[in-house]
């Protein structure tokens, strides 16, 4: 397993995992004894950061073929970037040398459904208002979660402007067909 990627490399990477899980019955990643033991040795190098939501049908380490130790996955409904996100970009960053930053959102998203309707209460309101702000109003929920996803993005491009070697980009995973749809190169 190579342990050094550029961002370039990784977004080839991630792109080819892509194209392979479309017609996969299942996920090719090495998920073995042996890259297991290995990673407990030697440690993790992830060539991705992905920050998904916390949807059951998008898993990040499948819609990419990956296996144990390539994709660093940090996931919250909505795909909504706090604090707690942001620590754990720098971590992957300056601590796992992870060259690049991926905001997966995907269709049918019901945090960006429960935005669109006003559900803006409770602790998952928390989440929904910044949805919210972020969708403006847009009726289409495909529209409007390419717009959380690139305003959450632009959260991670502010907070990092200057600090950090990595590369952000957004992307969203069509979970009708599995194709994933790269809203930046």
């Amino acid at each position: 397993m190579k342990t050094q990627y550029t961002a370039q490399e990784a977004l080839q990477k991630l792109k080819e995992g892509n194209r392979q899980y479309i017609d996969s019955e299942r996920n090719p990643g090495d998920i073995s004894r042996h890259i297991r033991e290995e990673t407990y040795a030697h440690g993790q190098h992830p060539y991705a950061t992905v920050i998904a939501c916390s949807d059951s049908r998008e898993i990040p380490e499948a819609i990419f073929s990956a296996g144990i130790g390539e994709i660093f996955t940090i996931r919250v409904a909505g795909n909504v970037i706090d604090a707690s996100q942001l620590g754990s970009i720098e971590y992957a960053a300056e601590h796992l040398h992870v060259p690049l930053t991926v905001v997966l959102g995907h269709t049918n998203c019901g945090a960006v459904e429960a935005a669109s309707q006003g559900h803006l209460e409770g602790y998952a309101g928390t989440l929904t208002k910044d949805i919210y702000k972020a969708i403006k109003g847009e009726p289409d929920l495909t529209a409007a979660s390419r717009r959380n996803v690139l305003y959450q993005l632009e959260k991670i491009r502010t907070a990092f402007a200057g600090k950090c070697c990595f590369k952000a980009i957004g992307a969203l995973y069509h979970i009708e067909s599995g194709i994933v749809e790269w809203l930046e190169d």
